[in-house]
């Protein structure tokens, strides 16, 4: 299937490991002119180095103008994203009962502002030009909120809510909105949060492991490979009327529809 992704400009924030390089790679190999950015800026120009047409940016999303600062790196380079996926590092694990306002107001700066800020910059070009499509790398606590994580369940369901909203805003511009939800990817992201859980109850970290697997219908946790790819057709030309969707990508987790 062709996606339909040549010559188009993808930024990808938060892609210099994890689900986030996947799918920055992904992209690339479909042809499209990629942005890939994070914190570590020569990781990020190593990785782009890698790839076809792309460049790496340093950016730290929570500072006071890193949205606008990477936002104009990518206009620099390739001109305004027609491609923009959100991702970047949730809140620590917790329990509810331990949240503090101060928390929760942590927790909605890290998931959700900066991804809105970016959005505002990149939506008005695509709607002009009858074609974009924003997607968010969420958590299956959208759907099912996860114990220990109780800051990340409250932020990126806070995010949810918003680009449901906003999907059908756009629909007719030719802008699409979705959310890929990871169930249990194998990234670094996922083993901290073993480890917490792990040092939580007392176990080890490959006990923790062992549960979590016992509760995937597949059998084991999934590759950044797979989930990429999934991205890479919700961001394609084929999936222009799948919008305002969550869809998961966990290997039958979450048991609901």
């Amino acid at each position: 299937m062709d996606l339909g992704l040549r010559g188009r400009t993808a930024l990808v924030c938060s892609s210099t490991q994890g689900i986030g390089g996947a799918i920055a790679s992904a992209l690339a190999a479909e042809g499209a002119k990629t942005v890939v950015t994070g914190r570590r800026g020569a990781r990020a120009q190593e990785i782009a180095a890698r790839l076809p047409q792309a460049i790496g940016v340093e950016t730290d999303l929570l500072a006071p103008h890193g949205p606008e600062e990477l936002f104009r790196a990518t206009v620099d380079a390739f001109g305004p994203p027609d491609v923009l996926v959100l991702n970047g590092p949730g809140p620590r694990p917790g329990q509810a009962a331990d949240v503090t306002v101060e928390d929760v107001g942590a927790a909605i700066e890290a998931t959700v502002l900066p991804h809105i800020r970016l959005i505002s910059l990149a939506l008005p070009a695509m709607r002009a030009r009858g074609w974009g499509r924003i997607l968010a790398v969420g958590s299956s606590g959208v759907a099912a909120p996860l114990a220990n994580l109780a800051l990340s369940n409250l932020g990126r369901a806070g995010l949810a809510g918003y680009l449901k909203t906003l999907a059908a805003e756009v629909a007719a511009d030719g802008v699409t909105v979705n959310l890929l939800l990871p169930g249990r990817i194998r990234t670094d992201r996922t083993a901290a949060v073993d480890a917490a859980n792990a040092e939580r109850t007392h176990r080890t970290v490959a006990d923790v492991e062992r549960e979590s697997v016992a509760a995937i219908p597949a059998g084991r946790y999934g590759h950044p490979a797979e989930f990429a790819a999934a991205a890479a057709f919700l961001c394609s030309a084929p999936a222009s009327y799948v919008t305002g969707v969550a869809l998961r990508c966990d290997g039958g987790l979450v048991r609901t529809l």
